[in-house]
């Protein structure tokens, strides 16, 4: 969980090679990822192999991790079956921290590429105390809890709970998913009683029809949507 805490693609501390983590944990400075943050310049020069310049490095390297974005720490914390787009997905959905560990096995499943799978994996990570207090020391070290929060197109979706289905000759999937998003929407990866839009396309899963109607979703095309937020 260290060496993968501070891997690339997760929090990036280039300076922190797999030999040098072992080194850190077998001399008692770090046994948790909150430790990283607590490691200071004399701790570092106190072990074998270092000197001044690479004591700098690891300690200017653990410091420019803090601004790593969100969905980086997320897949940094090594939760179960979260990998880094699963990481992404998570932060869309629930754009802080506090959201995601308090967020129920229902909701999760609700969001975008979310399976029961994972949803589980995720509460179950978040119920344990010991998670919580290294994810609050985290947050004390001034690591991102929160996305990015970006500018929106327009406020046309703002709220709505937007699933798609099927395939669309103009548009991509994941594009489309995009634009829902860019105009406020919340893609989610199955209907629930909480959707307030089915986008059918062609090809579209019968299940996803089925349940739609027995909640009474409303089910609209492509055009439809596009329609709603001033698009051709």
């Amino acid at each position: 969980k260290l060496i993968h805490f501070v891997s690339r693609g997760a929090m990036d501390i280039d300076q922190l090679g797999e030999e040098k983590v072992e080194l850190f944990y077998r001399r008692g400075f770090v046994k948790t990822v909150d430790d990283f943050y607590r490691l200071t310049y004399d701790d570092v020069m106190a072990l074998p192999g270092f000197q001044t310049k690479s004591a700098n490095a690891v300690i200017k390297g653990i410091a420019e991790s803090k601004s790593k974005p969100y969905d980086r720490v997320l897949f940094a914390l090594g939760i179960r079956y979260v990998g880094s787009t699963v990481a992404r997905r998570l932060a869309e959905a629930f754009p802080d921290m506090d959201s995601l560990m308090s967020a129920s096995k229902e909701s999760l499943v609700a969001a975008r590429d979310i399976g029961e799978r994972i949803a589980s994996s995720v509460v179950s990570f978040f119920s344990k105390e010991e998670n919580r207090r290294i994810v609050e020391n985290l947050r004390d070290s001034g690591l991102q809890m929160r996305a990015e929060v970006k500018e929106l197109a327009s406020e046309a979706l703002l709220g709505k709970q937007v699933v798609v289905s099927g395939t669309f000759e103009s548009i991509g999937r994941e594009e489309l998913k995009e634009l829902i998003a860019a105009h406020g929407g919340k893609n989610q990866g199955a209907v629930s009683g909480k959707t307030d839009f089915l986008v059918a396309g062609a090809n579209m899963g019968p299940a996803k029809r089925e349940k739609a109607e027995k909640l009474g979703v409303r089910i609209i095309s492509l055009e439809e949507l596009m329609k709603m937020i001033g698009g051709e």
